[in-house]
């Protein structure tokens, strides 16, 4: 009988503890106030990450317009590299440990041609153990990293023009 009041007690120094130590959720994304309709461009016709971009704009609240569109903001995927290194090897020299790194190049041109965020690359990596007598699971785990790494690098872009964005507005 004596639990059920600790329970309200419990909780509110949960939360009191919580805002203490000076958490808060991230703001929603801040797009520059004049970026108008916006255009996901990529070197590759079939990137998933050009597309993830895109959906996630729109979710934001910029209009999306076609890849072929005149005069609207250019985010530019300039180059999308992926790349899985061995960085450690068994007693018959086959890799069980890799990197697999993930870098894009983009950048965010205004309607007008002008610089919104220039030229930068963001470079991501996860190291995954693969046993050479594993080829399966290596492949299923190395596809289940790079569709993370995916998602990670598409908040990062955003993440991106959202900081030019709040240090040029705000």
């Amino acid at each position: 009988m004596t639990i059920r009041p600790i329970r309200p007690l419990f909780a509110a120094v949960l939360l009191l503890a919580l805002a203490a130590c000076g958490f808060q959720l991230r703001d929603a994304l801040t797009l520059p106030p004049d970026l108008g309709p916006v255009r996901v461009v990529a070197a590759d016709p079939y990137s998933t990450l050009a597309q993830s971009l895109s959906q996630s704009l729109a979710r934001a609240g910029a209009t999306v317009a076609d890849e072929d569109a005149e005069g609207v903001a250019t985010l530019r995927l300039v180059s999308e590299n992926w790349v899985t290194i061995p960085i450690a090897i068994d007693e018959f020299g086959r890799a069980q440990e890799f990197t697999l790194r993930y870098a894009v190049i983009f950048r965010l041109d205004g309607a007008a041609d002008e610089v919104i965020v220039p030229q930068q690359s963001i470079d991501l990596s996860r190291d995954y153990v693969a046993p050479p007598v594993d080829s399966i699971g290596r492949a299923s785990e190395s596809e289940l990293l790079a569709r993370e790494l995916r998602r990670e690098m598409g908040a990062s872009v955003l993440r991106r023009i959202d900081a030019v964005s709040r240090r040029v507005g705000g």
